[in-house]
């Protein structure tokens, strides 16, 4: 009945106001911004005022503000109490107490009309009181949803009326969801180069609001009467995600009614200006930074002020706080009019703030800054560089608008279209700003993108590429659908003109898609597709509607698509790019590319990795990413490689990298490189093969109207903001800019004048400004502006003296002493804000991140050519020890009036006392100490020293006794600071002295003896074999060297694998040199001596650390020079007197064809060591070269080697410990190269930290028997060429044995060390085996056995692991723990009868030798045995007896098990009676196997 009742009442009923009547009403609105736990800082403001309302005529109504006041707050909630800015209040109060008109119509507010003269913030504040006032209430419904207009937009929202008909009153809730708007009122700046990541959005949003509203109205004869209604609002912003933590703004709003008076309120005499809708207008806050606010009176003396204060307070170093200065200069240009700045640049631009205005210009952001700069342009009163700099500044700075758009345009003067570098800027910038401006307009006029449609026809009309290709390339960066029909008509489609234009523009064409194609994701599809598809078209130009068609994101259809055309494709290059662009996505996490990935998988599945076989010779893309979803970021790269089988250079690279964060994605830097044109420029000009020198060849090569040879292009956010092509006359014209500049730097150097540079940048200015719902602006902000200054101080004094304008050749004559003193010093602010901003109030949570740093430097420089010395010192400075103060984040309140702020940090220094509200309504007073993080690093080198000092404090300690414990924390203080320890270090010295007095600067004496080369150097005496026979018997050289590299190939061959990069694979046995070594008599004597010995050194370099303490530090290096004998030594050598470090480098020519180099280092240089030999020969009759490393021991940082597959194990393994790697080049004719790469093949089982990792690297662990051995690994053919077992005894330590020939090898432990004996008898070692195959060495706490030739490469146990290794030729041909070698994963627990065990415990048993005999206690007391079940299984309504088919280790006969283990195993069950007559596994369950037995005297 009740609802009846409702119905009927709204059927008539709706919010209303008596005629000639004033209601008055209390009315209060709050706002708080900061984190959600009590006891932390917060910032807001709040509105307290009478508000009186008068019904007019024809639904209209007066609405006036009664003693309005306004309070701040800066405090710790909710201990803090709110103070009254009363200047603010005086100062508003003329605007808050002028009388407003609005529409009022069934509850709906309609026009607002504001006097003229009251600002737009004040006007936004009325339009948040009459947002309480908005009720749609529906006639015959008490629940319903709707879109409803508002202050913010025309959002979701949910009512909910219920009547109390007793009282008369009604109640009525509505929910406003923020996150499900029709039309949503936001704003967002700086953020125009994102794509939004909807995937991310959908599980967690970074930032959510709603409001909610709760209404008392009275049921009155004409109407409903609002007595009271209270409005909460809650916007929420989390940087990563909501389980990490959220800041959040909460808007409270109280109207209750106090009176209704018989009187009205009367309009003042004004014009009042009609706003048609409640919705928000953003006025002054878009160009008022949230970070500081201050009073412009006036603007002009401000900014001198400012620009003194920059100037003078960033001479020695730059001041901490010089970007929040500059910031300060940057709020007052944006204030000042284009006079002001005309008036002010022709006071200054001679000073020293020509450069921070012209650094502070760009970033006003409207299009004063266009002006500005093409003005001064146009009167030549900057430079080019200048103008560059502020151009490519202001177009990423700007905000985008329609007046913004036509200044670009004016700039198009005659001396910008004659510059080239000035021209591309304005031309991509033009581009650039239609794109911002159809993110900001939702669309552009035509006539903005005209002119550069015209220009294209006249660019094709003239037959200028280089015009078409920039033109498209402004396409390309404004990215808008309706740049998409002039660009398709420079596609190479049949029937547009681009079929018949060069393939530079098709290709420019194409590319220009993609930025359509992030939005206009079927519009782009079809065409990418169509381009793909067509294979009359040059490969590089399907591989380019490749990476377009990917942006695009296809479906899984039209990946399945590419996949079956894949399969058929006749076009390696294409097949390899597609295929690999695929299979690089499927290994993709990131959110965007979801839906991709798994598309690409089972694309990927459909085409059996056919393609991976293909080599890196064809064309390849590659996509890596990353992304935590706890914190919603995240990096990703792209490279893209398009090769050619006819050329040897790839035709073009592009690399880009992408970021993730708060929900969206950004290109950040792109670069591309076209190299197509040297090979054009080759195969053109086939003399260019001749024997000609490199110059020559490039002289001929370049003529004056030929293609660019290469091409370069840079993206900054998806951007285009450079580009260049390298031709001849850009090369020459580079050459001939650097002489002016070279001479221009010779006059600076010799007048000694000072220099003080300085930069100042706006790094990132991102804005998002949402209203709330009482008609404050919230902004979400961050800012980073960055400082950077050097002092550069020059003395030059040469003898004789150098003339003005001198040139190369005077330098060579003189000795010139030049001292120099830089002090390079950098501040850098970085502020994150959310809260109100205002030009008149502030409130919000900022935090700011510093960073400051000077790194000085003074350095004497002494060049004597004369002498051919040449001495630079770096002299002692002095460094503040505080050099950054990194993060502090607080609560901060301000308003224009007065010019004391409020700030409060967020986690008080202080323990805290609050009071906590339990859920049983109970008080519960704490005392809580702030968790905090204190921590120091410190690093010293070379006298230097650098410590990072960390202090944080962790919020989370508030929620201690909660549920939920979220992980926001915030940092209080992070301090990083610099030393300079002087009396560890006077200063550093570098010291070059060339010719005949090189010997007098060495420091330190080196005497290699003859026996420490020919330990060092075996490769020495390897040459002299190969040198005698040649030497006796020259004219047999080539046939016999012919023979030996015949020899060596096919030796190596059987030892390694060869990866042969090449369609034809051929053999490396077939790889023939013919060196044709000529005679050296005595080579080989020579290179056994240290050249030191005879010759004096042609190079001394000394690098040394000068001491307070005198001690020697540094190194000094010699080159010795034997021209005679083609030959050089390199020896580089610690000066510490305790030290015999060395590094040594012996180069040989031994022939025109060969050439062999040796790189030792370490102690005396015998530690470590590496040989090089080059030589050059033929394969059959087609020309060949190779290139070999081998060595004997390297560092063990490089044995750690993980990210390249099989690097540790080249670096670690060869026969009898030489590796060698091996790379052969074959041009098998002028368009084609055969690629031989051959190394070692490493097959490796290894034992550490209780884990065992079979030879087919599948890792497990398992329990072993006590005293039992167990085969590790042995040789599974007929010969049976060599054993590994191990045991385990009580004690748990574990005993190898290997058998191999006629010996057997145990290793155990011997107190803290590792020994071996041979057959029962303790050996010294090193130890060879009388038929020479067998060697055991031993390296540190390492014992190794090698025996390459019987299968075993390698078995090497210290006192923790142990390793085994198997020659390339023993695949498949191994059994025991360590496995088949075979790369069978999956048939990886293979017993020795050939079943597969269920798990690894029953595997590692199978292997257990069983035991013979149970009267020894310290041998093996277990078999393997099949069990029966204890329990009896009903299978099928029968009962049965169950067996193990896989086999158990159990205690001998006698013995009782001591230790045991739980084993699954599979059973075969039977009836009972019946016997056990096959293997098939009915059941699988758990087992106990036996691991150490007692057994009694009487055991058998």
């Amino acid at each position: 009945m009740r609802a009846v009742v409702l119905t009927l009442l709204l059927a008539f009923v709706v919010p209303h106001f008596a005629a000639h009547q004033t209601y008055v009403y209390k009315y209060e609105a709050l706002l708080l911004g900061g984190l959600p736990e009590q006891g932390l800082a917060r910032a807001g403001l709040k509105l307290s005022s009478k508000v009186h309302i008068t019904a007019e005529a024809n639904n209209q109504y007066m609405l006036k503000l009664v003693e309005p006041e306004l309070f701040e707050y800066s405090g710790v909630w909710p201990k803090g109490s709110f103070t009254s800015a009363v200047k603010l209040t005086s100062a508003l109060r003329p605007q808050l107490t002028v009388p407003i008109k609005f529409e009022y119509t069934n509850g709906v507010v309609g026009r607002v009309l504001v006097p003229e003269g009251v600002s737009v913030m004040v006007a936004n504040i009325y339009k948040g009181i009459l947002n309480v006032l908005q009720l749609n209430i529906k006639e015959t419904q008490n629940t319903y949803e709707m879109q409803e207009a508002g202050v913010q937009g025309m959002c979701k929202t949910l009512y909910t009326i219920t009547e109390h008909e007793e009282a008369g009153l009604m109640h009525l809730i509505k929910v406003r969801d923020m996150n499900h708007c029709q039309e949503k009122i936001i704003k967002d700046l700086g953020l125009a180069y994102t794509e939004k990541c909807e995937k991310c959005q959908q599980h967690y949003k970074n930032l959510n609001g709603a409001t909610t509203y709760s209404y008392t109205l009275k049921l009155e004869s004409d109407g409903l009467l609002i007595k009271n209604a209270t409005v909460r609002e809650l916007i929420q912003f989390a940087p990563f995600n909501q389980m990490k933590g959220s800041a959040q703004m909460e808007t409270k709003q109280y109207l209750v009614l106090l009176d209704v008076q018989q009187s009205r309120v009367a309009p003042i005499q004004a014009h009042y200006v009609p706003h048609e809708s409640l919705k928000y207008e953003f006025s002054t806050e878009l160009l008022q930074t949230p970070i500081q606010l201050f009073k412009i009176d006036n603007v002009h003396s401000q900014i001198m002020k400012t620009l003194d204060h920059l100037i003078s307070h960033n001479m020695e170093r730059v001041h901490e706080d010089a970007p929040l200065k500059f910031l300060e200069l940057v709020q007052l240009v944006r204030a000042a009019r284009y006079e002001d700045l005309k008036i002010l640049w022709g006071q200054l631009r001679m000073t020293r703030a020509r450069q921070w205005i012209l650094d502070a210009v760009p970033v006003i952001g409207t299009e004063v800054t266009f002006k500005f700069i093409r003005e001064e342009i146009k009167a030549d009163t900057i430079t080019l560089p200048e103008a560059a700099q502020a151009l490519i500044a202001s177009i990423h700075m700007v905000t985008a608008n329609h007046e913004v758009v036509r200044e670009l345009k004016l700039i198009r003067e005659e001396k910008i279209l004659n510059n080239p570098a000035l021209r591309e800027i304005v031309f991509l910038g033009y581009g650039t700003m239609l794109h911002k401006y159809s993110i900001e307009m939702a669309a552009y006029p035509e006539d903005f993108v005209r002119p550069i449609i015209e220009g294209l026809k006249e660019a094709v009309d003239s037959d200028r590429t280089e015009d078409i290709i920039l033109l498209l390339k402004v396409l390309g960066n404004a990215g808008y659908h309706t740049t998409l029909k002039p660009i398709t008509k420079f596609l190479p489609i049949h029937g547009t003109v681009g079929a018949k234009m060069p393939f530079r523009v098709n290709a420019e064409a194409i590319m220009a898609l993609r930025n359509i194609a992030k939005k206009e994701h079927k519009m782009v599809q079809s065409l990418a597709v169509q381009l793909y598809m067509d294979k009359t078209l040059h490969p590089e130009l399907r591989m380019l509607a490749c990476i377009v068609l990917f942006e695009t994101k296809p479906h899984m259809g039209l990946v399945l698509s590419l996949a079956t055309s894949v399969k058929t494709e006749k076009n390696l290059q294409v097949a390899s790019f597609t295929y690999s662009h695929m299979k690089s996505l499927t290994r993709s996490i990131s959110p965007m590319h979801a839906s991709l990935a798994a598309a690409c998988d089972v694309a990927i599945k459909i085409l059996s990795h056919q393609k991976d076989r293909l080599s890196s010779r064809y064309s390849r893309a590659m996509h890596i990413d990353t992304f935590n979803y706890p914190f919603m970021v995240g990096a990703a790269a792209s490279a893209f490689y398009i090769n050619d089988a006819a050329t040897i250079m790839p035709r073009s690279i592009v690399a880009k990298t992408t970021a993730y964060f708060t929900g969206v994605a950004a290109d950040v830097l792109e670069v591309g490189v076209r190299a197509e044109g040297i090979q054009e420029a080759l195969a053109k000009h086939p003399e260019l093969l001749e024997n000609t020198d490199r110059m020559t060849k490039m002289k001929r090569a370049i003529k004056p109207n030929s293609k660019p040879l290469a091409s370069i292009y840079i993206k900054f956010f998806g951007q285009e903001i450079a580009f260049a092509n390298f031709d001849k006359a850009v090369i020459e014209q580079a050459i001939l800019a650097t002489g002016p500049q070279l001479r221009q730097l010779g006059r600076a150097l010799l007048s000694q004048a000072p220099y003080h540079l300085t930069k100042s940048l706006l790094i990132s200015e991102m804005r998002r400004i949402i209203p709330t719902t009482a008609g404050f602006p919230m902004e979400l902000s961050q800012y980073t502006a960055a400082v950077a200054a050097a002092n550069v101080k020059v003395k030059v004094h040469s003898e004789p003296q150098l003339p003005e304008n001198f040139q190369l050749a005077d330098l060579l004559n003189t000795n010139v002493e030049l001292e120099t003193e830089i002090q390079p010093s950098v501040a850098v602010n970085t502020f994150a804000v959310m809260g109100v901003n205002t030009e008149k109030l502030q409130a919000a949570l900022l935090l700011r991140a510093k960073l400051s740093s000077v790194v000085p430097a003074h350095i004497k420089a002494n060049l004597n050519f004369l002498e051919y010395n040449f001495k630079i010192q770096a002299l002692p400075v002095s460094v503040p020890e505080k050099l950054a103060d990194l993060v502090e984040t607080f609560a901060v309140s301000r308003n224009i009036e007065d010019f004391s702020e409020k700030i409060t940090q967020i986690v008080p220094a202080e323990s805290k006392s609050s009071e906590i509200l339990t859920p049983g309504d109970n008080r519960v007073k704490m005392t809580t100490k702030v968790p905090e993080i204190k921590k120091k690093y410190c690093k010293s080198a070379v006298g230097l020293m650098g410590c990072l000092r960390v202090e944080s404090q962790n919020a989370a300690f508030l929620k201690s006794n909660s549920s939920f414990l979220p992980s926001f924390i915030i940092l209080i203080k992070n301090n990083a600071f610099m030393v300079l320890v002087e009396k560890i270090a006077e200063s550093l010295e570098i010291e070059l002295q060339l010719g005949s007095k090189a010997a007098e600067k060495l420091m330190k004496r080196i005497n290699l003896s003859e026996e420490d080369l020919s330990e060092a150097r075996p490769i020495l005496n390897k040459l002299r074999k190969l040198l005698v026979p040649q030497n006796r018997n020259s004219s047999s050289s080539s046939s016999s060297s012919s023979s030996q590299s015949n020899s060596t190939s096919s030796s190596s061959s059987s030892r390694s694998s060869a990866r042969i990069v090449n369609v034809n694979i051929f053999y490396a046995n077939t790889l023939v040199f013919h060196n044709h070594r000529e005679s050296s008599v005595n080579i080989f004597v020579l290179c056994n001596k240290f050249l030191g010995s005879k010759l004096a050194p042609a190079l001394a370099l000394i690098l040394r650390v000068v001491r307070a303490d005198k001690q020697m530090q540094g190194y000094q290096v010699a080159l010795y020079l034997d021209k005679d004998n083609a030959r050089l030594q390199f020896i580089l050598a610690s000066l510490a007197a305790d030290s015999n470090w060395r590094l040594c480098a012996d180069g040989v020519v031994l022939s025109k064809n060969k050439t062999t180099t040796e790189i030792t280092w370490g102690d005396k240089c015998k530690q470590y060591g590496l040989r090089f030999s080059a030589e050059t020969g033929v394969v059959k009759s087609s020309p060949a070269a190779r290139l070999r490393v081998s060595w004997e021991r390297v560092p063990s940082a490089l044995k750690e080697i993980k990210n390249f597959p099989n690097m540790r194990a080249v670096l670690t393994h060869g026969k009898d410990k030489v590796r060698q790697i091996s790379v052969a080049v074959v041009a098998r004719s002028q368009r084609a190269l055969d690629f031989i790469w051959k190394t070692v093949t490493i097959i490796q089982c290894q034992f550490r930290d209780e884990s065992l990792t079979t030879f087919n690297n599948k890792t497990y662990t398992a329990e072993i028997p006590f005293y039992c051995y167990q085969i590790l690994a042995q040789d599974c053919t007929d010969e049976r060429k060599f054993m590994v077992l191990h045991r385990k005894d009580e004690a748990g330590e574990r005993h190898i044995n290997v058998k191999i020939l006629d010996i057997d090898i145990d290793f155990y432990k011997s107190g803290n060390r590792m020994a071996v004996k041979i057959n029962g008898k303790e050996i010294q070692l090193p130890y060879t085996h009388s038929s020479g195959t067998v060697t055991i060495r031993q390296n540190g706490e390492e014992i190794s056995v090698f025996a390459p030739r019987n299968g075993l490469q390698e078995v090497s146990v210290s006192p923790r692991s142990w390793r085994i290794e198997v020659v390339d030729w023993m695949k498949g041909k191994t059994c025991g723990i360590c496995g088949w070698a075979d790369g069978e994963v999956r048939q990886e627990f293979r017993t020795p009868s050939g079943r597969l065990a269920s798990n690894a415990v029953s595997y590692a048993h199978s292997w257990t030798l069983p035991a013979e005999s149970c009267k020894d206690t310290t041998e093996c007391q277990l078999k393997l045995e099949s069990v029966q079940l204890e329990k009896q299984m009903n299978i099928r309504g029968e009962e049965n007896q169950c067996f193990s088919v896989e086999p158990v280790l159990r205690c001998l006969p006698g013995c009782m098990p001591v230790k045991t283990t739980t084993v699954t195993v599979g059973f075969h069950c039977v009836r009972l009676g019946d016997s056990f007559y096959h293997n098939s596994v009915d059941v699988t369950e758990a087992a106990q196997a036996h691991l150490a037995c007692s057994c009694s005297t009487q055991c058998s």
